[in-house]
């Protein structure tokens, strides 16, 4: 099985996917840490980087699922060309897809965590608050409609939402 963790930057994808991967034992794969691995090794800041880290998560998730690992993934995925790399790899892999999208609808909560967050990332900038809502102004709508959870909850709650849908 494919998780992938949808959602723009500040909504809590990766203390998400940390704990849905935790609860599962599965594998657990970040894009901003493997683009923060691109730039650190001399990579230019830019959208082909960009692209080269969701393949490189790709390839890896591919290789994890192959071994019959379930796999959670944290990426912003804010167009269909950045989600068809996840149903790529669950059609290559013959693996369950399954998207969730966090939102966050409190702006104020939303900003404060972004701006309060800190992550163990050298070479990615932190977005600003202006930086997210220009994204969110150009988020793709949805081909095929993910499992939409609101992230205005705790950790534990947020993560049960997505834990009992994987579960059935």
């Amino acid at each position: 099985m494919l998780v992938v963790i949808s959602g723009l930057p500040g909504t809590g994808k990766t203390a998400v996917a940390t704990e849905v991967a935790r609860e599962l034992d599965a594998v657990h794969l970040s894009i901003d840490t493997v683009e923060d691995a691109l730039l650190g090794a001399g990579l230019p800041r830019s959208w082909t980087t960009g692209v080269a880290a969701y393949e490189a998560v790709r390839a890896a998730a591919e290789q994890n699922l192959t071994l019959g690992r379930m796999v959670v993934v944290d990426a912003v995925n804010d167009s269909e060309a950045a989600r068809d790399t996840w149903r790529r790899a669950a059609a290559t892999t013959g693996a369950e897809l399954i998207f969730a999208l966090l939102s966050l609808d409190d702006e104020v909560e939303h900003r404060r965590r972004l701006e309060g967050r800190s992550r163990n990332l050298t070479n990615v900038r932190e977005p600003s608050w202006d930086d997210v809502r220009s994204r969110a102004a150009t988020f793709e709508p949805w081909v095929d409609e993910p499992l939409r959870v609101s992230a205005d909850g705790s950790l534990q709650q947020i993560a049960a939402v997505i834990l009992a849908r994987l579960r059935g």
